[in-house]
């Protein structure tokens, strides 16, 4: 197995864990706020498919999902949907409210796909490929890989354990 296969790997797993939460998934789990964090199920599944589809635009120079495939219109979340979650305020989080459990999945799973249809463009060699410097020490085409995966990897799990937690607000 070489570094793309274990990259393609990777990229099934947040794909499996969303799946995985689907029976759980409706208007009253998806928005709950269990222990009053601001951040619901719906907020961890648009953060972690927008969190995918921003950082591979800047890697492959394409559009994004949201807006290339309508996204952004059917989520209808208003200027807030359009960024990535990061540095919502407690207000903003709340504000993104998605009753629709298919669409969170279709998204996600969307943009799994674009980065396992990346990947098939790639080289190993590519992997290699120093694409930010501003970091120490620079960030390589692999290793931003690695990270918007298990970024997304981390708020599926944070999905499912708030799953696991009782309903409220």
């Amino acid at each position: 197995m070489d570094a793309l296969d274990l990259l393609r790997d990777l990229t099934s797993r947040p794909r499996d864990a969303a799946e995985r939460l689907r029976p759980d998934l409706n208007p009253v789990t998806l928005n709950a706020r269990p222990g009053g964090h601001d951040n619901s199920v719906a907020w961890l599944l648009w953060h972690s498919g927008r969190e995918i589809d921003v950082q591979l635009a800047a890697l492959t120079g394409e559009e994004q999902l949201w807006t290339a495939r309508g996204f952004a219109e059917r989520f209808d979340l208003g200027t807030e949907g359009d960024g990535v979650g990061y540095g919502h305020t407690p207000e903003q989080a709340r504000r993104i409210l998605v009753d629709d459990a298919d669409l969170l999945l279709e998204y996600l799973e969307a943009t799994l796909d674009a980065v396992v249809a990346y990947l098939d463009r790639l080289t190993e060699a590519e992997l290699d490929d120093v694409i930010d410097e501003e970091w120490d020490p620079p960030v390589t085409r692999g290793a931003r890989l690695i990270s918007i995966v298990d970024d997304a990897i981390q708020h599926l799990a944070q999905a499912a354990y708030a799953l696991g937690m009782p309903v409220g607000d």
